[in-house]
């Protein structure tokens, strides 16, 4: 096989993997590119390696995994599945998620494109993150925050939302994945281990954050060096009070500087976009939109539009 055919290969055999760990629906998978290379004198050698990589995957045979997916699917309650996350370094992450879009009247409880997006991105930047203390802002079940803890050494992260069932979730989602969870303590700056810098693990924290009712002082007892949200435009109450936190943030002063902020988000409706640019205009926030990165590590919908603002708090 020449070279230019065995990285061809290469590249689709790790697409159906990551599809295939992370428990995607059948359709997402490239099948037509499958097709494509099955054609050619090649395509037997490739279907070898698809078919051994599923088998050394301790897990259900793929024809059996995606059958119990579509009855969890059509159940009346939703279920919880385990989906792992292929990351660059060769580790995973590994999560606890529900079945079902909506569950428990949230939609935390599952992994959207945008936090996906911004994992990405995370990726291709572990400077930003490196030596640093992460707040996150509606972390859901995790995904985003605990790729950049296993990858982009920050001294201390912070996950966070508000839904009780989420936080259980993700405080699951982290021990899972081989964190430690530090005490929810009032002042997390003043507890002795988000004072002292560990360069193998970072120290981690859950922590419920609502936005609405959270103060300016409370949030500067993080000390927050960076503050990310991945997906978290999903209608106008929530962009208020996503700016209006945003603000509170921007007095917190670190060295004499407010944090960096970074938003991620699925284009889904324009309106909605505009709509928190607009906000952010308002509160004297300045924004740009980052330049779209290049590789795609993680097995989001191809067409999705995504974005990623900077923010100058």
């Amino acid at each position: 096989m020449a070279p230019e055919e065995n990285g061809e290969a290469a590249r689709l055999l790790r697409s159906f993997e990551r599809r295939f760990l992370a428990a995607r629906a059948l359709r997402s998978f490239p099948w037509q590119s499958l097709e494509e290379k099955l054609r050619d004198s090649s395509g037997s050698e490739l279907l070898l390696n698809i078919l051994q990589k599923h088998e050394a995957v301790h897990t259900e045979p793929l024809d059996e995994l995606y059958e119990a997916l579509a009855e969890v699917l059509t159940a009346e309650e939703p279920t919880q599945c385990h989906r792992s996350y292929l990351l660059p370094s060769g580790d995973s992450v590994t999560l606890s998620e529900s079945t079902a879009i909506v569950s428990h009247g949230t939609t935390g409880l599952v992994t959207w494109n945008a936090a996906l997006y911004l994992a990405e991105w995370a990726l291709e930047n572990p400077a930003a993150f490196t030596h640093r203390t992460v707040l996150e802002l509606g972390s859901g079940v995790g995904l985003t925050g605990l790729a950049i803890c296993k990858t982009c050494r920050p001294r201390a992260y912070i996950f966070s939302d508000c839904h009780s069932r989420v936080l259980e979730q993700l405080q699951g989602n982290v021990l899972l994945n081989g964190l430690s969870l530090e005490p929810s303590v009032t002042a997390p700056a003043q507890h002795p281990a988000f004072k002292t810098p560990d360069t193998e693990n970072p120290r981690v924290m859950v922590a419920r954050l609502d936005w609405d009712v959270v103060t300016a002082p409370q949030l500067a007892a993080f000390w927050p060096d960076i503050v990310i949200a991945a997906d978290v435009l999903y209608c106008p109450e929530t962009i208020l009070s996503l700016v209006g936190v945003l603000q509170k943030l921007s007095a917190c002063q670190k060295d004499q500087q407010a944090p960096d902020a970074y938003v991620a988000f699925t284009i889904r409706n324009p309106e909605t976009c505009q709509l928190f640019t607009t906000e952010l205009g308002r509160a004297g926030i300045l924004w740009e939109e980052l330049p779209r990165h290049d590789q795609k590590l993680f097995p989001y919908e191809e067409h999705s539009e995504m974005a990623i603002l900077k923010l100058t708090l």
